[in-house]
C-alpha cells in the first residue's frame, strides 16, 4: 500500500475514532428470511439469552481497538518521524545508518499496518465465534473471529484472523468431536460445544445467530442480495465449507477446481493467497506468488478485490506475458502478440509438443560432442561414457548448461591428472582447455530455431500429401502462419514453444521466480500450454480454476479436464476438487442459465443455486438495432434505479461490440477501455471479455436462445454471457 493511502499527512489526516458507547450497540437483533432478504425489524428472532452481554462485549471490543488506533496514529508519526531523520542524515553523508534507516522503514510499516487493521476492524470487529474445549486444556474456550485479528495489548488475542487455523473451525466443523490445524501439520482434536454468527452493520450489532453451519442460511441470502462491492465485502464472513477446504488447502500440492458459474471460483483463489501468505509467509516469500489470467481485464477486477484481504502487490500475468518472462532473453519486445490462428488447434496440442520435444532432442545430440576429449600429453581427460552419463541424468538441463558442466568436469580433471606438477603447467593445460566445451555452443537462437521446426513439419505434410489437393488446407495453414511469424505476430502457443526451446537449449539457471501460480479461467488454455509450464516450473505448485463449460476457446481452450489431471496431479496430495453450488445468481438466472448448460456440456456439471429469487429473466425482440438501443438505455436507467451500481451490455463479437458502443452511446453514458475495473457504471463489452466478471445487472446484445444451443460451441458463450448477472438479465434481439 502506498504512503498516500496509509501514512498520516496534512493532506489526508488520520481521523481521531470516538470512543463507542452502549447506546451504538442497543438494537434489538434482527433476521432476514429466504424471502425478505433484508433486516425484518417486524419479525425479530428469539433474543438469546446472553444478548446484553454480547451487546457489551462488542462495545468495549470496540472501545479497545479505538484506543488501538490512537496508539497506533502516534506509533505511525512517531516512526515516520525517525524514517525521514535518518534519510537526512543519510543525505548528509553519514551513510552507516543505512540499515537502521531499513529497521525503522520496516517498524513504520508495521505500525501502518496494525493501524489499517484496526480502523478495517472498528466498523466490523468480528462476524463469528466458536466455544470449544481442546482435548488438553482444563477450561473451554471462546474465540471470536474477524476479518482482521486484533490484539490487545499487543500480546492478547482479543479477535482471531480468519486466515488463523483456529477459524477453520467455525467454517467447517460441525457440533461435537473435530480438529483443527493446517493442512501440513499434526490436527489438533477439539469438542466444538457452539458456533454464533454475527449481523455487524456501520459500527452497530444487530444480531447474532446460533448455527451448526457457517453463515447462517438467511444472513448468506441477505449479503448475496447486495450489489456486487457489497458482496465482494462481505464475503468472508460467508465463505462455505466447500470453498474454505480449497483455500486451506497445503500450498505443496496442485490444485485444479472445476466450478460452476457463480460458484466462488475466483473470490476462492484470492482468499487462498491470502491464507497462504498469513500460515506460509515463513515458506513462500510474496513475490513468489504469481496470478495468471487471460486478459488484463480480469486480472485487474481480481487484483483489485486484494487488497482487501490484507495482500500486498502480488505479481499478475496474462499468459502470454508469463511465456514472455520465462523466454527470458529470447522474446523480443518488438514482437507482437496476437490471437491464435487457424493453426492453432495443432499448435496447442500435446502431440505438437512432443515432435517439438523430439526436434530438441535430436539438437542436443547434435550440439553435444559425446566423443572422448583426449590429450596427447594427459590421455583421456572426458571418456565418451562419462558425458553420456552426464546427458543420461541430467534429462531436463538445458544444452548450454550441460556444455559448461563439461567444462567444468574437463577442468577438475585436468588438476586430477596434473596433481603434484608444477602450478604453471597446470594453468597452462587448464588454458589450452578452456571453454571447449561452451564452444560448441548453439550459433542460433530460439526463434531460429522454432522456424526451423515448423518449416520441417511442413515438410512432413507435403512429404506424407504429395498430391496437388491432399494436405493443401493444412499446408496453406502453415504457410499463413510462416509468414505471420515473419512479421513478427506470434501468439500464445508459439510463445510457448519459444520457451520451451529456451528452457531445453540456451537457459542458464533454473526459474525460481514463480513458487505458487493461481491460474482463473483455466479452460481458456490449450493442453499444450499446460505442457510447456509443467515443464519449464517443476518446482512450482499450481492451483488451477476453471469451467470447462465456459470454454470460449472451444478449438483451442480445455473442454475437459482429463489431460491435465494426467499431467498436474502425479503426487499425493494433488486433487481434483468440484465446486457446484452458485452464489451469484438469482433462482430465475440460474434456471435459465441451467438450459444452456444442458447443451454445453452434456449435464457433466449442473448449478445448484443458492435459494434466492429476483425479476424473471426478460426476452424482447425488435424490428431495428436502433429500437433495441433506444429500449436497453430506457432499460440501463431502470436498472440503475432499483440501486444496482455495474450494468454489463454483452455482445457475442468485439465487432457487435463496436456497433452496439456507436448506437447506445448517444443515450446513455458508457464506460470505456477495457482495463478498466468496472466498480460502477454500464460497460459494453464482448463474451471475451467478460469470463470471471460479475455485474449487478446484464443485458444481452442480440443473442437468442434458440440459436444459440445449436452446438456446444455457441451454448458455451452463451453460458457464459447469461451468468455474468448477479440480479438482472435481459435478452434483446433484433
Amino acid at each position: 500500500m502506498s504512503d498516500s493511502q496509509s501514512r498520516p499527512s496534512s493532506r489526508d489526516p488520520v481521523s481521531s475514532p470516538t470512543r463507542p458507547s452502549s447506546r451504538d450497540t442497543v438494537p434489538s437483533p434482527t433476521r432476514p428470511s429466504a424471502k425478505d432478504t433484508g433486516p425484518s425489524p417486524s419479525q425479530p428472532p428469539a433474543v438469546p439469552p446472553d444478548w446484553p452481554g454480547e451487546l457489551e462485549h462488542f462495545a468495549l471490543v470496540r472501545q479497545i481497538i479505538a484506543e488501538n488506533i490512537l496508539r497506533s496514529e502516534a506509533e505511525c508519526r512517531q516512526r515516520h518521524a525517525q524514517v525521514q531523520e535518518l534519510y537526512r542524515r543519510i543525505n548528509g553523508g553519514d551513510v552507516e545508518l543505512y540499515n537502521q534507516l531499513m529497521t525503522a522503514a520496516s517498524l513504520e510499516e508495521h505500525a501502518l499496518s496494525s493501524l489499517r487493521k484496526n480502523r478495517a476492524a472498528l466498523e466490523k470487529p468480528y462476524f463469528g465465534r466458536i466455544d470449544y474445549k481442546e482435548a488438553s486444556a482444563p477450561v473451554p474456550q471462546q474465540v471470536y473471529i474477524g476479518k482482521n485479528g486484533v490484539f490487545r495489548d499487543r500480546t492478547e488475542v482479543l479477535i482471531a484472523d480468519w486466515r488463523s487455523p483456529i477459524a477453520s473451525v467455525y467454517y467447517e466443523n460441525e457440533l461435537g468431536p473435530g480438529e483443527y490445524g493446517l493442512a501440513d501439520e499434526a490436527p489438533i482434536p477439539i469438542d466444538l460445544k457452539g458456533k454464533r454468527t454475527y449481523d455487524v452493520e456501520g459500527g452497530v450489532l444487530r444480531g447474532c445467530y446460533d448455527s451448526d453451519v457457517a453463515a447462517n442460511d438467511a444472513l448468506l441470502i441477505q449479503y448475496l442480495s447486495r450489489n456486487r462491492d457489497a458482496v465482494l465485502g462481505e464475503i468472508i464472513a460467508t465463505i462455505q465449507k466447500e470453498q474454505n477446504a480449497i483455500i486451506r488447502e497445503s500450498p505443496f500440492a496442485n490444485l485444479i477446481v472445476q466450478g460452476v458459474a457463480g460458484s466462488g471460483k475466483t473470490t476462492v483463489a484470492m482468499h487462498r493467497i491470502s491464507y497462504l501468505l498469513y500460515n506460509y509467509r515463513h515458506r513462500f516469500e510474496s513475490n513468489e506468488y504469481c496470478i495468471v489470467g487471460s486478459s488484463d481485464l480480469l486480472l485487474n477486477y481480481i487484483t483489485a478485490g486484494l487488497p482487501e484481504l490484507d495482500v500486498p502487490n502480488i505479481r499478475h500475468l496474462r499468459m502470454d506475458q508469463l511465456f514472455a518472462r520465462l523466454c527470458e532473453k529470447d522474446w523480443n519486445p518488438k514482437y507482437r502478440t496476437v490471437p491464435p490462428d487457424g493453426s492453432a488447434p495443432r499448435r496447442c496440442s500435446l502431440e505438437f509438443m512432443r515432435e517439438l520435444e523430439l526436434f530438441l532432442a535430436q539438437k542436443r545430440e547434435q550440439y553435444i560432442d559425446c566423443s572422448p576429449l583426449e590429450d596427447p600429453q594427459l590421455g583421456v581427460i572426458l571418456p565418451a561414457s562419462g558425458t553420456r552419463t552426464l546427458l543420461r541424468e541430467n534429462p531436463a538441463v538445458s544444452v548450454c548448461t550441460l556444455l559448461s558442466m563439461l567444462d567444468e568436469r574437463a577442468k577438475t580433471r585436468i588438476r586430477f591428472l596434473l596433481a603434484g606438477c608444477d602450478r604453471d603447467e597446470i594453468q597452462k593445460k587448464l588454458r589450452e582447455y578452456a571453454g571447449h566445451y561452451r564452444g560448441l555452443r548453439p550459433r542460433t537462437n530460439a526463434r531460429a530455431l522454432y522456424l526451423e521446426f515448423l518449416e520441417s513439419m511442413q515438410e512432413k505434410i507435403c512429404q506424407a500429401s504429395p498430391g496437388p489437393e491432399a494436405g493443401r488446407e493444412s499446408r496453406e495453414t502453415l504457410r499463413a502462419h510462416l509468414a505471420a511469424l515473419g512479421r513478427k505476430e506470434w501468439d500464445l502457443y508459439d510463445m510457448a514453444a519459444l520457451a520451451l526451446i529456451h528452457y531445453r537449449i540456451f537457459q542458464k539457471e533454473p526459474n525460481q521466480a514463480f513458487g505458487l501460480l493461481f491460474l482463473d479461467e483455466a479452460q481458456d488454455f490449450g493442453i499444450g500450454a499446460y505442457y510447456v509450464l509443467r515443464q519449464l516450473l517443476p518446482a512450482s505448485y499450481f492451483t488451477v480454476m476453471g469451467d470447462v463449460s465456459q470454454n470460449i476457446n472451444y478449438d483451442t481452450g480445455l473442454n475437459d479436464w482429463y489431460e491435465l489431471q494426467k499431467l498436474f496431479l502425479t503426487g499425493p496430495k494433488d486433487k481434483f476438487l468440484l465446486l457446484q453450488k452458485s452464489y451469484r445468481n438469482t433462482i430465475e438466472i440460474s434456471r435459465y442459465a441451467g438450459r444452456i448448460l444442458e447443451h454445453a456440456n452434456g449435464g457433466r456439471y449442473r448449478i445448484e443455486p443458492v435459494i434466492r429469487h429476483g425479476l424473471p429473466v426478460s426476452e424482447k425482440s425488435f424490428w431495428s438495432d436502433l429500437e433495441m438501443a433506444q429500449y436497453a438505455a430506457s432499460l440501463i436507467g431502470e436498472i440503475r434505479s432499483r440501486g444496482h451500481r455495474t450494468v454489463a451490455v454483452i455482445c457475442r463479437e468485439q465487432a457487435d461490440e463496436k456497433h452496439a458502443r456507436e448506437l447506445l452511446s448517444p443515450l446513455t453514458p458508457l464506460r470505456e477501455g477495457e482495463n478498466e475495473n468496472f466498480a460502477e457504471g454500464t460497460a459494453v463489452l464482448p463474451i471475451r471479455l467478460v469470463k470471471g466478471l460479475e455485474f449487478d445487472a446484464v443485458i444481452l446484445w442480440n443473442l437468442r436462445l434458440e440459436q444459440n444451443l445449436a452446438s456446444p460451441r455457441e451454448a458455451k458463450l452463451f453460458y457464459v454471457a447469461a451468468t455474468r448477472a448477479l440480479h438482472e438479465l435481459h435478452v434483446l434481439s433484433c
